[in-house]
């Protein structure tokens, strides 16, 4: 007798409300959401439907944003934010000022660190690995349905990992605060389904 087809389940990556980095264009330093923040996430409550399990980063922000959504979320250090070193607090124009040669490394060579923090190479690699994990999604079934509540950079590293698009395509995504990005799949065989969705559409007009 053949084995079953393994079964498909759904994986969404929020991207955590705003906080004061994220309005300053600063290097996060796990700042909570700021006051704007904490409403929208409040608003987009229920946004998400059926979901088995969630988990999310460590951080102030994916904390707070998983509550506020309604989430019963673990953390989970996996899905933790890019280690950009001493860099963190600081915006990239304060930092491109005072190290103009280290911010063009950085942004040129993705094994590069000269923030003394992970590479984007090695967060390639983090996420990879934890996208190939057997055990990151609850075995549900088809029903399964996990949220990760986590960051930008993680989300985007995620699009690379799955479309095995090369790290300098990193650069060119975009994950704004409170958007999902929808899989679909089993661990290490994923489809990306949509990208950077807004959990709460913006109004019209």
């Amino acid at each position: 007798m053949s084995a079953a087809a393994p079964a498909s389940a759904r994986l969404t990556l929020v991207t955590h409300a705003s906080t004061a980095a994220t309005a300053a264009a600063a290097f996060a330093a796990d700042e909570p959401l700021e006051p704007r923040g904490a409403a929208a996430a409040g608003a987009a409550r229920g946004a998400l439907s059926r979901v088995t399990a969630a988990v999310c980063s460590p951080a102030q922000a994916c904390v707070a944003t998983a509550a506020a959504l309604g989430l019963a979320a673990h953390p989970a250090d996996v899905w933790r934010d890019w280690d950009l070193g001493r860099w963190r607090g600081s915006t990239l124009d304060e930092v491109a000022a005072a190290e103009p040669a280290a911010v063009g490394t950085w942004l040129a060579d993705p094994d590069a660190a000269p923030h003394d923090g992970e590479s984007l190479t090695a967060l390639a690699a983090r996420v990879a690995a934890t996208l190939a994990d057997p055990g990151l999604v609850p075995a549900e079934g088809r029903a399964a349905h996990l949220v990760v509540v986590t960051h930008a950079a993680v989300v985007r590293a995620v699009v690379l990992a799955v479309l095995g698009a090369p790290a300098t395509g990193f650069w060119r995504l975009d994950a704004a605060p409170l958007t999902a990005t929808v899989l679909r799949g089993v661990p290490g065989r994923w489809t990306v389904r949509a990208t950077a969705t807004p959990l709460v559409p913006p109004p019209r007009g």
